[in-house]
């Protein structure tokens, strides 16, 4: 009898410890659903005039307009599109007024990897982002080659020269290069996923629970102590 007790107590706290990571996992999915939304909010506001000292924290996402001059020398980011294949991220530095920051022009093809790009006198319009592209498993850029993995504002800023300050352009800058413009639908968000998968072992726990149980009272069927 004692050890179905003991089953008894370690099947209910398994399951109470299970239940309450679902739920945890639902109130981050109510979490990160308002996040999103907030997001949403800002990438669709007006644009504004680039900031003086934007941080990811004050600025993540901001819409910025701009006229400024996109200077000679750029760097690659090594890509991919569903459907297109893989490519590049093409940042370049934009000089704006006294000030000199980077700028995602957008996506190229392996095909268009050499060409002569557009440089000079632009009015963009786009988004303050610093993206966390960048773990443990990230290569280290080859720079002779101007070829990055990730998008490392600070690091690509201190190679070409600017501040690291990154406008992601929605307005096209070149006819070999597609914009891509920030939305959230990069955000991860599977705490839903969790949540279901956290409930299903709380049940599968349950019916182990059940199962052991009873084979152990089918054991003992006088309730001796064993």
């Amino acid at each position: 009898m004692r050890r179905i007790l003991f089953l008894l107590l370690i099947g209910l706290a398994g399951t109470a410890t299970l239940v309450w990571l679902g739920v945890w996992q639902l109130q981050r999915l109510a979490w990160k659903q308002d996040m999103l939304a907030r997001i949403d909010s800002r990438i669709a506001a007006a644009p504004v005039e680039l900031p003086d000292d934007p941080t990811p924290e004050t600025a993540g996402f901001l819409p910025v307009r701009v006229t400024g001059e996109i200077l000679d020398g750029e760097i690659l980011v090594l890509a991919s599109m569903k459907q297109v294949g893989p490519g590049y991220r093409v940042i370049a530095p934009l000089r704006v007024g006294g000030r000199t920051v980077l700028i995602d022009r957008g996506f190229t093809t392996t095909e268009f990897e050499d060409a002569l790009r557009s440089t000079g006198s632009f009015e963009v319009t786009g988004n303050l982002h610093w993206p966390d592209e960048v773990d443990g498993f990230t290569p280290d850029p080859d720079e002779a080659a101007g070829l990055w993995f990730a998008r490392d504002v600070p690091s690509i800023a201190a190679a070409l020269g600017t501040e690291p300050v990154m406008i992601i352009a929605a307005t096209p800058t070149d006819p070999t290069i597609l914009p891509l413009p920030v939305d959230s639908s990069g955000i991860p968000n599977d705490h839903l996923q969790y949540a279901i998968t956290w409930f299903l072992l709380a049940a599968v726990w349950v019916v182990m629970t059940y199962f052991f149980a009873r084979r152990l009272r089918a054991s003992d069927p006088k309730g001796q102590d064993t």
